[in-house]
């Protein structure tokens, strides 16, 4: 489990390894032109100091931070920024705890159905928990890119494209729009819990049909369009017909038998319907000569 250090200042521990670098100096260069040995070895020691304490200060910059070890055991994690002094014998490891942005590859995998698909996502995450990003995996950002993308292919797998083959589908991918990128968010806090990553968005970014399929689903499209348009018209010429005719009987303009009646239905129907505008045709006849 993590745990967050607060370290002390490195200000009063720089100015103290400044003071025992020229103590250093002073020492050595006096112990050499007076060949005075206790000089030498005293300048020495305060060079080894100097060393000490200068490896024991840490720069922290915004949104990062460091994960302490000491001979293997973890410490803390200390995610002030500044000018910090820890013990010298601690090991660190840089983390940052900035959001960055994962453009995963285009993937073409087979949806619910069975139809070849591309899918593509973006994902903005960044480290929630440093000792898990740390030791509980090899190389979180790997492993966050491996994740997403077994991720994108299990949410691919689940639904179908849309509901042109699965009629009753809830959610399609097509179409799910923030309730599939809610699930994909779901589906990514839990593979990716393991190594402390919290993830702040992820959105389907390119979604298509495999190019093999594609002209043909294009085709079925439009002729699934096209039948529904049929359709409405027909529901509404049938409606137009029927209000002609009734209009007709009960305002008493002219009254139709039922041969008649069907010519007159034909004619309407085919007017309503027909993709060209009718031509009109004087008739001077009767419908029997």
């Amino acid at each position: 489990m993590e745990k967050v250090l607060k370290p002390m200042s490195g200000y009063l521990a720089l100015v103290f390894s400044l003071i025992l670098l020229g103590a250093a100096g002073y020492l050595f260069i006096n112990g050499v032109s007076t060949e005075y040995p206790t000089f030498i070895v005293l300048g020495i020691i305060c060079f080894i100091l100097f060393i000490f304490f200068i490896k024991g200060l840490m720069i922290i910059q915004p949104n990062h931070s460091r994960v302490l070890n000491f001979f293997g055991k973890y410490v803390g994690t200390v995610k002030d920024n500044g000018l910090f002094f820890i013990n010298p014998l601690y090991s660190s490891q840089k983390i940052s705890l900035r959001s960055e942005n994962l453009q995963g590859q285009t993937l073409k995998v087979n949806d619910k159905m069975g139809n070849p698909i591309e899918i593509g996502v973006v994902i903005v995450w960044q480290v929630g928990d440093t000792y898990k990003a740390a030791f509980d995996v090899e190389r979180y950002s790997e492993y966050v890119k491996m994740q997403s993308e077994a991720a994108v292919r299990h949410l691919a797998m689940s639904f179908p494209y849309d509901n042109l083959e699965d009629e009753h589908a809830a959610i399609t991918l097509r179409e799910g729009g923030d309730k599939i990128n809610a699930i994909l968010e779901q589906e990514l806090t839990d593979r990716l819990s393991k190594a402390g990553i919290i993830i702040q968005e992820a959105r389907i970014s390119h979604l298509a049909y495999a190019s093999e399929i594609a002209g043909a689903m294009l085709q079925r499209q439009q002729a699934t369009a096209i039948v529904a348009a049929r359709t409405k018209i027909v529901e509404g010429a049938v409606g137009m017909v029927d209000l002609a005719l009734k209009k007709l009987s009960e305002e008493n303009i002219v009254e139709l038998d039922d041969e008649r009646k069907a010519a007159m239905v034909s004619n309407l129907m085919v007017v309503l319907c027909g993709e060209k505008a009718a031509q009109p045709i004087l008739n001077t006849g009767t419908l029997y000569n």
